[in-house]
Parts: C-alpha cells; sequence; structure tokens
C-alpha cells in the first residue's frame, strides 16, 4: 500500500469512527434530554412545596416532618443531576458495557427519586403538590421494573469490584490505587481484630496513615501540609476517605476527619503563631487531635454549649463536661468549644474553642492534670461499633489553660461558633466519603459471597432478587460518590457548605440500606461477629448520628435553606 493509500484508509477509517460516535451520541441524545425533563418535572413538584410553607410563614419547627421529606428529595435530585453529567461522561470516555450500566444506574436512580419524593410531598402537601405527568409516570413504571432492575444487576458481573469508574482523571486514580494498595495490606487484615477486642487503633498503623500525607491534605505546604492553594485537597481528601473507611472506618477512615476540623478552625480563626506551633504535628499525625464540642444536654444543638471558660489570670479555667468525644484518649490535642460569655444574644455568640494539650493514651480512662490548677478526667463510651477510637465522655474540673489556647487569642474570643461551622462543613463532606467507603466494602464483600453461595442448585448471584440488591448497591455508591465530588470542589461556599450537609444526610441512610442488606444476603453468617459484614453494619449506623444528626441536618440546615432561599 502507497503511503497516500494507507492515509486515505486511515482518514477512512476516522471519519467512519467519528460518525459512529455521532450516531451513537444522537441515539441516546434524546434520552439525555428526556432524562433532565423528567428531573426537572421533579425539582418542579419540589418547589411548589417549598413555596408552599414558605406561605404558611412558620418556623422550621413547625413544620418538621414536611422539612425532612424535602431535604431529602433536595438532595436526591442534586444526586440526580450529578449522575446525569456522569452519565454523559461516562459516554465520551468508557466502553459502551460500562455506559450501559451507567445508563441503568442513573434511570433506576432517578425513577426511584421521583417516586419517593413525590409520593412523600403528595402525602405531606396534598393539596399543593403537582403530580408528575403520565409520561414521568411511564419512565418511573419502566425503570423500576423488576426485569430493568435484574438486568442492571446482570451487568454488574461483567466489570470490576468497582462497578462503575469516578472518571476524576489520572491523578486521583493514581492517589487511589496508592491508598488502596495500602488498605487491602495493612488496614483491613486488622479491622476485624480492632473491632471485635475493642482495641484503639495502634501507632504502627498512624503512622502508615501519616506517612502517605493523609493527615496533611488541608494543611498548606508552609506548615508541612500538602496543600499548596485555596482550591486543593478536598476532592482529594474525599477519594482517601473512602479508601481507608474501605478498610476500617474506626481505625483509619474516621482518624483524619478530626485534623480537619481543627486545621480549618485554626486558618479561619488562628494566630499565625497558634499555626506554626499544632499544625506541623497535625500534618504526620503527631500528635493526634479530637473534637470536644457535643455535651450530655445539646447533642447536635451546638449553640446550646454550656461548659463554661471564665478567664483567670493568664488564661482561663474549663468547667463542665463534654461526651462523644471520639478519640479523646490517644490524642495530644482537644479542640474544647466553651462558653465564655453566659450573656450574649443569640447564645452562640458567646462561645470560643481552645486547643487543649494533653498526654496520649491508649487506655480507656484518663485523668490529666493541669500545671496551673485542675484536672480532666474521661471515660470510654461502649459502643455497638465504631470501634478503634473510642469514644469519650469527659469532665473539666477548674481546668487551667494559657490564654494562647484560645483560638485567635483576643480576635478569637467568642468567635468559637463561627470557627466550628467552617470545620463541621469538611467533616460532614467527609463523613460521606466515610459512608461510601463502607458501602464499597459492603458491595464487594456481598458480591463474592453472591458469586460463590450456592442456593437451590445455583449461586445466589442468578436470582433476581440478589440482583436487584446488588445493583441498587452500586447505583447508590457511584451516586453519593458523583456528588460528593461535586461538592468537595465549593464547599467553601456558603451553598457549598450545606450541600455538604445534604450529601451527608443521603450518603448516612444509603449506608445503613447497603450494610443492611449486605448482612441479609450473607444470611446467617452475615450475622455472625466474624463476618466484616457484620463490622460493616454497625459501623454504618452511627454516621447518621454523628457529625450533625440526620434530624437536625435536615430540618435545621438544609429544611431551613430551603425556606431561606439559600438553596433554590
Amino acid at each position: 500500500m502507497r503511503a497516500d493509500d494507507h492515509c486515505g484508509s486511515s482518514q477512512w477509517y476516522l471519519s467512519t469512527r467519528v460518525r459512529f460516535r455521532l450516531r451513537r451520541f444522537e441515539y441516546h441524545l434524546e434520552p439525555m434530554e428526556s432524562l433532565q425533563q423528567n428531573l426537572d418535572e421533579g425539582w418542579r413538584i419540589l418547589r411548589a412545596g417549598t413555596e408552599l410553607l414558605r406561605s404558611r410563614q412558620l418556623t422550621p419547627d413547625e413544620v418538621q416532618l414536611e422539612l425532612y421529606s424535602l431535604a431529602f428529595g433536595y438532595s436526591y435530585f442534586k444526586a440526580c443531576e450529578a449522575l446525569i453529567d456522569y452519565r454523559l461522561a461516562s459516554f465520551e470516555q468508557t466502553d459502551s458495557n460500562t455506559f450501559e450500566l451507567v445508563d441503568f444506574m442513573v434511570r433506576w436512580f432517578l425513577a426511584h427519586a421521583l417516586d419517593d419524593t413525590c409520593h412523600q410531598l403528595s402525602t405531606l402537601l396534598p393539596d399543593s403538590t403537582p403530580t408528575l405527568s403520565e409520561g414521568v409516570q411511564k419512565f418511573v413504571r419502566e425503570s423500576l421494573a423488576p426485569s430493568s432492575q435484574a438486568r442492571m444487576g446482570q451487568r454488574l458481573f461483567t466489570l470490576d469490584k468497582q462497578p462503575v469508574p469516578d472518571l476524576l482523571g489520572h491523578e486521583m486514580q493514581v492517589l487511589r490505587e496508592s491508598i488502596r494498595r495500602v488498605t487491602d495490606a495493612h488496614i483491613a487484615p486488622q479491622a476485624q481484630r480492632i473491632h471485635r477486642e475493642n482495641l484503639t487503633v495502634s501507632d504502627d498503623l498512624v503512622k502508615l496513615i501519616g506517612e502517605m500525607g493523609c493527615f496533611g491534605l488541608s494543611v498548606p505546604t508552609k506548615f508541612g501540609g500538602a496543600k499548596e492553594n485555596e482550591d486543593e485537597g478536598t476532592l482529594g481528601m474525599v477519594v482517601m476517605t473512602e479508601e481507608l473507611s474501605r478498610g476500617s472506618l474506626g481505625a483509619a477512615g474516621s482518624l483524619i476527619t478530626r485534623p480537619e476540623i481543627l486545621v480549618r478552625a485554626l486558618l479561619e480563626g488562628g494566630t499565625e503563631e497558634q499555626r506554626r506551633r499544632w499544625l506541623p504535628g497535625v500534618a504526620v499525625g503527631n500528635p493526634l487531635c479530637a473534637i470536644s464540642v457535643t455535651e450530655p444536654g445539646t447533642g447536635s444543638d451546638v449553640a446550646s454549649v454550656a461548659l463554661k471558660a471564665t478567664r483567670h489570670g493568664t488564661g482561663w479555667r474549663l468547667n463542665g463536661s463534654k461526651t462523644w468525644c471520639t478519640l479523646a484518649g490517644k490524642a495530644g490535642l482537644l479542640l474544647v468549644l466553651a462558653r465564655t460569655d453566659a450573656n450574649a444574644s443569640p447564645p452562640h455568640r458567646g462561645l470560643s474553642l481552645f486547643v487543649v494539650e494533653k498526654p496520649s493514651t491508649d487506655g480507656h480512662s484518663f485523668e490529666v492534670s493541669s500545671s496551673g490548677g485542675g484536672t480532666l478526667t474521661g471515660r470510654s463510651i461502649g459502643t455497638i461499633g465504631y470501634r478503634g477510637m473510642h469514644s469519650f465522655e469527659m469532665f473539666y474540673d477548674d481546668f487551667f489553660v494559657p490564654h494562647s489556647a484560645l483560638v485567635g487569642e483576643d480576635q478569637g474570643l467568642n468567635r468559637g461558633f463561627y470557627y466550628t461551622m467552617q470545620g463541621f462543613s469538611a467533616g460532614r463532606l467527609q463523613t460521606a466519603a466515610r459512608a461510601t467507603g463502607l458501602m464499597q466494602a459492603a458491595y464487594e464483600e456481598t458480591l463474592a459471597h453472591c458469586n460463590n453461595r450456592i442456593v437451590f442448585g445455583k449461586p445466589l448471584a442468578q436470582f433476581p432478587i440478589s440482583l436487584s440488591k446488588l445493583g441498587r448497591m452500586a447505583t447508590y455508591i457511584a451516586a453519593t460518590r458523583q456528588l460528593s465530588y461535586i461538592v468537595a470542589r465549593h464547599v467553601e461556599t456558603e451553598e457549598g457548605q450545606v450541600e455538604a450537609s445534604l450529601v451527608k444526610l443521603m450518603a448516612c441512610r444509603f449506608a445503613e440500606w447497603v450494610t443492611r442488606e449486605a448482612v441479609q444476603l450473607h444470611g446467617g453468617m452475615g450475622y455472625a461477629e466474624e463476618s466484616p459484614v457484620s463490622r460493616l453494619y454497625v459501623d454504618a449506623r452511627v454516621l447518621s448520628i454523628f457529625e450533625g444528626a440526620e434530624e437536625t441536618l435536615a430540618v435545621r440546615v438544609i429544611g431551613k435553606s430551603l425556606l431561606d432561599g439559600i438553596l433554590s
């Protein structure tokens, strides 16, 4: 063949490929537009419900049930938006088998979101919520049909353990794979023993996680971390948290949440001297840190914190109690929210943050005396899951801390609530990533079990109900991932901070369902303590409680933002 013949052949080949891609795109373009139209109808119904509540001019507490449903519906539809965008990216970047699975997932999730949300709102707001059009109802019926769900499950077995790629690019893929290798080799093998024997995460694991740079993602490079500018770190933190949580929630995935909160508080309000004093150590996990905010009578009502900080000479005396302070024993730094102005109105304006230094211990109790007087005692709280770090109740009895422990010193006085909320936004996004990691672990365990378990003469994986459950698991993972990645890119904004709450809200509910079904598909063995899915199940249950309880986020954060027009 002559050179010009070869060139002509290549041009013909490329032209044919382009025409094929265009025809394929045109074939899927109409359904792409149809998906968006179906979603738009869901948004129309959700907004009609929101407008009705606004018109009543009631407080969030007076319409809690309505806001609870609106919040979940909003989170589902935001996830639908993320999945529709992901579907287009998948069409452009993956093979036909992967794209067809993604297509099944997107259609099922959108239909599920429309069906669930519109049913809830039609029940709670029957006089104002319009019904779905016949065309959308048909889409819902077809997408949720048993045969469609079974086909989605069947396609999972043609792909890898991670059913669909994240499409985050080469850098994030390298990060994921490197963390996954370490997790598989060093973290996952210890997870069951740590859980069953209620051990504290070992120094070796902390050192390993620190060497991977996991503690320093949000710490600027000038303080020894990996963050070079304001826009970096959050997405990597989400990916890293997913993979660590996939190995163990209590012994790995949750270790890097507390540093994130403390670091953001120091970057937002700390003095330069405080940043230089604490951030380099935090960046490598030495010392570890814990967040001491929750109190026995306040729960998620952070503004009602009562632990009192009273000015005394060159410092402050802390008096009161805290509870559910995770990792308080092993931590060398405690970020403590305390009341410095008893008469502030509203109350959250009278709160300040203190960084308390203490010795680290692996024990389940401790007592620390301050050089300036007073004691701090702690006792771990027994829990059904989330073991490895232990949550403590603590008592401050005239415990003295120097003025330099006050975040921001004079400039930070009574600003603690605002610094805490900055960190909690990232913490809630990380909790969504932790939920994703748990779901991924449960999915992998269940996929392998369904392939190998023979019942009634054939593998469990060949039964439609198993396929439906596996498909739903994979879809929940994909939906949570894609929404988390979008929120990670703009979590610093006001809307992004609220969206961190909504992705946490959705992810934690999904994690409970996925791990519950993992136990169910394992049968009796799933209920045995020696089975990893039993650990995943009890670990998942805590996610919708900490970092903002489900009800608080739904009503007072997301619901209130809907009423106030922050979310639209």
